[in-house]
């Protein structure tokens, strides 16, 4: 997943700062049931709203919130999402291909929707729902389910390669139900992100 516009500056990895965050099973259905509520109340119903769809919308309010140093309420942000779709084609794919099948797909919103504090979590998980109809409830690929001899993983990572400033990556937690986000920011963003209590009081220990 990509927070931001692609059409940015490349930055050279090693000037950027990768922070994990765990997001348990509790965590994620409070982060669901308010965006819900939510948006709800603001557009009088609609689409149920998954725990991704939720999270999504909490990690993109939060690194714009601390990223940006001048907003402009009428300029476009876009996040884009990258998911495998290898398990939807028909014929099935067979389980010995090497490569990838990806699909992508974009939501964008003014910045003025993404700092609005009154229902803004709903507001924007209600345009991620409505953009991203193809999402499933929660990341599907089994990472810790790897065993090369050494035991089940403890942690995972994706490693130095393709990062860039606003770079996404969610995997399965290691206990049922949770959820670890790997987010790539510029030093001086993933610091006040860590700072932030609103984004804060979803992650987990």
């Amino acid at each position: 997943m990509v927070v931001g516009n692609l059409e940015q500056e490349v930055i050279p990895p090693q000037h950027l700062k990768e922070r994990v965050f765990h997001f348990s099973r509790e965590k994620l259905a409070a982060l669901k049931a308010q965006a819900n509520a939510e948006s709800a109340a603001a557009a009088g119903g609609g689409s149920q709203i998954s725990s991704l769809q939720s999270l999504i919308s909490h990690i993109w309010r939060a690194v714009f919130r601390n990223r940006s140093n001048n907003p402009d309420p009428d300029r476009d942000r876009k996040f884009l999402l990258f998911f495998g779709f290898r398990s939807r084609l028909q014929p099935r794919v067979l389980e010995d291909y090497f490569g990838n099948a990806l699909v992508s797909q974009s939501v964008v919103l003014k910045e003025s929707e993404l700092l609005v504090a009154e229902k803004g979590l709903g507001r924007v998980a209600a345009a991620v729902n409505k953009g991203l109809m193809l999402l499933g409830s929660s990341p599907r690929y089994d990472v810790y389910g790897n065993d090369f001899g050494w035991g089940k993983p403890v942690a995972v990572r994706s490693g130095a390669g393709n990062k860039f400033d606003g770079k996404v990556t969610v995997y399965p937690g290691v206990e049922a139900g949770s959820m670890d986000v790997e987010i790539c920011l510029l030093p001086e963003t993933a610091e006040r992100l860590g700072r932030d209590l609103e984004f804060m009081a979803a992650v987990g220990v």
